[in-house]
């Protein structure tokens, strides 16, 4: 029998997909809102597959998606996202993702895609496809690491945090560490992203998709 974790910040969005899935004979084994949780969820519940939302507080999602690739690596991922943007749907494909869904699919398409990657297969919603098509040989710059990708695990942790806007007090208490060893990742932060200000760090966010409009 086919096991799931949900991972998405909208209880109501999370309630759909259950039932959904739970109606085709589906378990969801857990349900977590929080980026910051998920890659514990998935660790302890190890399920076949993890249903996950890039936009979730705490941790973006392709770094929570790198994090449970590393650490379940039998759980395979299937992103159910509004988000269609070329970068993330690459960018989830190149971090392990197993499919990528966008969340206006009809119902039919959403158990189809859960049973194939956890089949070991893959997924790709056809209005996404593009994405793929355009990102073969039209990255002149793919080869070279973005200062992003030179961020540890903990540090991400903190730079999205930072971008929410929590002071040093409150980043500390939320990832359980002392506010010197937050101040410590902070400036590390700071120095290999050549950031200065905190707009500098909300604008890097954005342009980075950590942060949407709406956040």
């Amino acid at each position: 029998m086919t096991q799931v974790v949900l991972a998405d910040d909208h209880a109501l969005v999370r309630e759909g997909v259950r039932r959904i899935l739970e109606a085709n004979g589906i378990t969801v084994v857990a349900e977590v809102g929080d980026g910051l949780r998920v890659a514990d969820v998935v660790d302890r519940e190890r399920p076949n597959v993890l249903v996950l939302d890039l936009g979730l507080p705490g941790l973006h999602g392709l770094d929570i998606l790198r994090e449970v690739t590393r650490r379940s690596p039998s759980t395979r991922v299937l992103v159910l996202s509004a988000d269609g943007r070329d970068e993330f749907v690459v960018g989830a494909l190149r971090h392990g993702a197993a499919g990528y869904l966008l969340k206006g699919c009809h119902t039919e398409e959403l158990v189809r895609a859960v049973a194939e990657v956890a089949a070991g297969g893959y997924h790709i919603s056809e209005s996404v496809t593009a994405s793929l098509v355009r990102a073969v040989g039209d990255e002149p710059g793919a080869g070279l690491r973005q200062p992003y990708e030179e961020l540890t695990t903990r540090e991400r942790e903190v730079f999205h945090l930072m971008a929410e806007g929590l002071a040093n007090a409150a980043l500390a208490e939320r990832l359980f560490i002392s506010a010197r060893t937050v101040e410590t990742h902070r400036a590390n932060i700071m120095r290999k992203l050549g950031l200065r200000t905190q707009t500098d760090v909300v604008l890097f966010a954005l342009r980075q998709g950590i942060l949407t409009i709406d956040t």
